[in-house]
């Protein structure tokens, strides 16, 4: 079980770093044009785009869920039908990404506020790289049904390849082309229709002859496409609470000033570099749990989970021992601001209690999500981000920031909590 776990867990956590590479490619490059307008169109670009993408992650995990049941079961025609379905649904939405992109950002600046300087960029580099948005959106529903099929180094390959090429191409479009500024945007574009390319020419060459199982008439059936939504719908919604209560703890920041603000995106790192190590194996709770609930294997279902919340322990524990001896170190690598470094060090007691309130709730999500089982994953963040909200304004004018980290730790754990005591029910059926 340890090697069929570690198998899958590699490959996606391989994947999961590279994947902040594509913008921090594009910010190291545009960080030497001699503009800081420009360092700060990339980042504020960035964040519109993430937050459009995010919360389209259900093509990704959707995706996986349905596709794992269907490959445990045997059911290669719904395998089939799930990426079908999925990749549909993905170009419709890019379509209305496309047509209301003037609107978008329009409505982004309403929220954001930029300097004059730095609004032209942003507009310069979102009106090229929105026209990706069809080959992001395929590209989940695509690592969606590679992860559900048990295949995680597709997505690897995928992700490498195509960070790769951004660098190629952007450096490519911006010094040999001469586009400038736009070259930036436009070699992410080229970059992620070739990875696009790469992705469809993976499943043809390995996959193709599932083709045969390609029915469009049901693709479309209205049970189908119900069963679809209802499961993504809860997806999108946990999705949604999780982008509003990290958008909050920024928000929240920039009221205790700026080196607070610094302080509290500087230990968010910590958590993150955590996060992608552990959703690695997030993703093999997903392919692992599909796939048993599939084959109605229960006894599977119990041993997988159990050796997956194994290796949770064990990360944890390294990471809090890795972070207690050699967290300053990590700081200073990122910043050698020496006021803000300073300042850190009352809060990094948090950061130590991070990985132990929070990976169960990631390891617990990839459960879910293997089974389909959107609903109860909903109401945990539900519960979750009430707690959250409520814990913050109840301690905030008490104990300032630190009421901020604990209100975060609370999120973390009452997720963990409220899907393992619902796990009975929503995945053992008992």
């Amino acid at each position: 079980m340890n090697k069929k776990i570690l198998r899958l867990a590699i490959p996606n956590i391989i994947s999961n770093i590279s994947v902040p590479l594509l913008s921090m490619v594009d910010l190291a490059i545009a960080g030497h044009m001699g503009s800081l307008s420009f360092i700060g169109a990339v980042g504020v670009a960035g964040v519109i785009f993430n937050f459009i993408y995010w919360n389209f992650g259900f093509l990704r995990m959707g995706t996986t869920g349905i596709t794992a049941q269907a490959y445990g079961a045997r059911d290669l025609e719904k395998s089939v039908e799930t990426l079908i379905r999925s990749s549909v649904i993905a170009i419709g939405i890019a379509l209305i990404l496309i047509i209301l992109q003037q609107w978008i950002l329009q409505f982004s600046f309403h929220f954001i506020d930029v300097t004059d300087a730095t609004r032209e960029p942003i507009k310069q580099y979102f009106y090229i790289r929105i026209w990706s948005a069809p080959c992001v959106l395929l590209l989940y529903t695509f690592k969606g049904w590679f992860i559900g099929m048990q295949n995680s180094k597709f997505p690897m390959i995928i992700a490498i390849v195509t960070n790769v090429l951004n660098i190629v191409f952007s450096l490519l479009f911006v010094y040999t082309f001469k586009f400038n500024f736009r070259g930036v945007a436009l070699g992410t574009v080229v970059a992620e229709y070739t990875g696009l390319l790469i992705a469809g020419t993976l499943w043809f060459v390995y996959y193709g002859k599932l083709k045969k199982y390609i029915n469009w008439t049901q693709i479309f059936v209205k049970e189908k496409l119900l069963q679809f939504f209802k499961v993504n719908i809860n997806i999108f919604l946990r999705t949604f609470c999780l982008i509003i209560v990290f958008t909050s703890f920024t928000t929240f920041s920039t009221k205790s000033g700026d080196t607070i603000l610094a302080v509290n995106t500087l230990l968010l790192q910590l958590f993150t570099l955590f996060s992608y190590i552990m959703d690695g194996f997030a993703y093999a709770a997903e392919s692992l749990t599909g796939k048993y609930i599939g084959a109605k294997s229960i006894n599977q279902l119990k041993i997988s989970i159990k050796y997956i919340f194994r290796w949770g322990w064990i990360l944890t524990i390294l990471f809090t021992i890795i972070y207690f001896f050699w967290g300053d170190q990590i700081l200073q690598l990122l910043t050698d601001n020496q006021s803000v470094l300073a300042a850190s060090a009352p809060y990094f007691k948090w950061v130590l209690l991070v990985p132990i309130s929070g990976f169960a709730a990631f390891l617990w999500d990839g459960v879910y999500v293997g089974a389909t089982a959107s609903k109860a994953m909903r109401n945990a963040i539900f519960i979750a981000t009430f707690g959250y909200f409520v814990l913050y304004y109840l301690l905030q004018p008490i104990i300032g920031n630190d009421a901020l980290w604990l209100a975060l730790l609370l999120f973390l754990a009452l997720r963990g909590i409220g899907m393992k005591l619902m796990a009975g029910k929503y995945i053992f059926g008992t």
